[in-house]
């Protein structure tokens, strides 16, 4: 039988830029980032000296077209910056794709003038946005979603709660999900808003998490939030496809921020394994020490494999076989890195419990779980597979 998508033309588009792009936010992250790292974990803050880092080296606005300030990159770009990112500080790699979670449907579906007024500020970190779409309710059920958007004249009139969003609590701008219509059931009569603080939102409570600390994640109130009706972004009731189609391309940034995460576990596995000794010689000399090695490179260049992968069908156009491997590898790289953290605290005995070492497995478990769990990856996978292969649709 024969997978019925671009799986075996297993072609990745790694160009001599990217390794350069590789090369510089590498160098950016040792030397500007990681002397904030601990210290801000510890405050479960992002500093400001971090945003201006960012915002001059154009990460904000990465997947902005180049005509309103960003640079337009590739989705293989904007893996590859997250997982370098994500191999010092994987909370400031949330803290991004928050930014780029707003700037797919504002790139995609907003108006012209939407983009003009907007992107500018988002692209030069002088606004921090956010995409508020999860609510208290259910995070997976999307289509379950309970805030209103009620037209009044010439405004919507917005009421509800989000919850777990990122970059919520020190948020200007949200593209803010709400039913516009509670007559049509489920996905049906969805749509997207843009909010600035003006229109009144407010953060009800910052929401501590185990790991990725230092991203701000909060829950945010809307209460009779009046926003013009030139504020919708695309069409109205089309809300639930945008949705679907933002998750769809940022899905790889999250599998991205995995290998990041699990490269930085392995290497504090190999830098610890040849310095410390044990019955007189290295700990690595020991076979049991060597297959968690062993073990952790082949899982991550495995994970890695995919999501370039994952990004190269997104980039080449080929959007249904693109969903299938970025979903792959969402779940994929975030359990491998869940695996190969939970190596290094293993190798590490008693530093593994009492330092940052453990900090790996936190922030790995946290990245199972956001932009759709792993359950609903896999749900994705293989109800698309049922679908091509025998038009079956599995609910």
């Amino acid at each position: 039988m024969t997978i019925p998508f671009s799986l075996g033309d297993f072609k990745i588009e790694l160009k001599e830029e990217h390794e350069l792009l590789r090369q510089s936010v590498r160098e950016l992250c040792e030397k500007s980032i990681r002397p904030l790292v601990d210290r801000a974990e510890r405050d479960a803050v992002i500093p400001e000296e971090a945003r201006k880092e960012l915002a001059r080296a154009g990460i904000y606005g990465m997947n902005i077209p180049q005509d309103y300030g960003g640079q337009g990159a590739d989705i293989l770009s904007q893996a590859i910056t997250i997982e370098e990112i994500s191999r010092v500080w994987p909370s400031l790699a949330t803290h991004v794709f928050g930014y780029w979670l707003f700037n797919v449907p504002m790139v995609r579906f907003a108006s012209e003038r939407q983009r003009s007024q907007h992107l500018p500020e988002v692209a030069s970190g002088k606004a921090v946005v956010a995409f508020a779409n999860t609510e208290p309710g259910g995070g997976s059920d999307v289509a379950g979603m309970k805030t209103t958007a009620k037209r009044v004249d010439s405004r919507y009139i917005i009421n509800g709660r989000k919850t777990f969003i990122t970059n919520g609590g020190m948020a200007d701008r949200l593209i803010v999900t709400a039913r516009t219509s509670v007559e049509e059931k489920r996905w049906r009569g969805i749509s997207m808003f843009l909010v600035g603080r003006e229109h009144g939102f407010k953060v009800e409570s910052r929401i501590e998490t185990s790991g990725i600390r230092a991203s701000n994640t909060a829950q945010l109130l809307f209460e009779d939030v009046s926003v013009p009706a030139e504020n919708l972004v695309g069409e109205e009731g089309n809300g639930f496809k945008q949705i679907m189609i933002t998750f769809d391309y940022n899905r790889v940034s999250v599998a991205a921020q995995a290998v990041g995460l699990a490269q930085a576990a392995l290497e504090s596995m190999l830098s610890y394994s040849s310095q410390r000794e044990a019955f007189g010689q290295p700990i690595v000399s020991y076979q049991m020490v060597q297959e968690r090695i062993a073990d952790s490179l082949a899982e991550v260049q495995a994970s890695r494999l995919l999501t370039y992968f994952a990004a190269s069908l997104l980039d080449r156009g080929d959007l249904e076989s693109g969903i299938v491997a970025a979903s792959m590898a969402k779940f994929y790289s975030t359990e491998v890195a869940e695996r190969v953290a939970s190596r290094a605290i293993e190798l590490h005995g008693g530093y593994g419990v009492s330092t940052s070492v453990e900090r790996f497995l936190r922030d790995a478990k946290t990245a199972t779980i956001y932009e759709g769990t792993n359950f609903i990856q896999r749900s994705i996978v293989t109800r698309r597979l049922m679908k091509r292969l025998y038009g079956l649709d599995v609910r």
